[in-house]
């Protein structure tokens, strides 16, 4: 059974890669290694991302939240 992914240490392992991987110190093959991982990385990123939109736009469609609605007075 897969752990659920964790978007926020998603990204930070993401900016770690990038870093890392800005420095210039990482062999090719070390390099390719974590461009690999990177892309993992962001690919689980934009899923997590579209199901919080799907889930958004479900709960906005129910509660007819699409169309604007003038505030009521107190």
């Amino acid at each position: 059974m897969s752990e659920k992914f964790n978007f926020n240490q998603g990204l930070i392992d993401l900016e770690k890669i990038v870093k890392t991987m800005e420095s210039g110190d990482l062999s090719l093959e070390d390099s390719l290694n974590h461009f690999s991982k990177g892309v993992e990385l962001t690919k689980q990123c934009q899923s997590a991302l579209n199901k919080a939109e799907q889930k958004i736009s479900m709960l906005t469609e129910q509660d007819n939240y699409t169309n604007e609605k003038p505030l009521k007075r107190l």
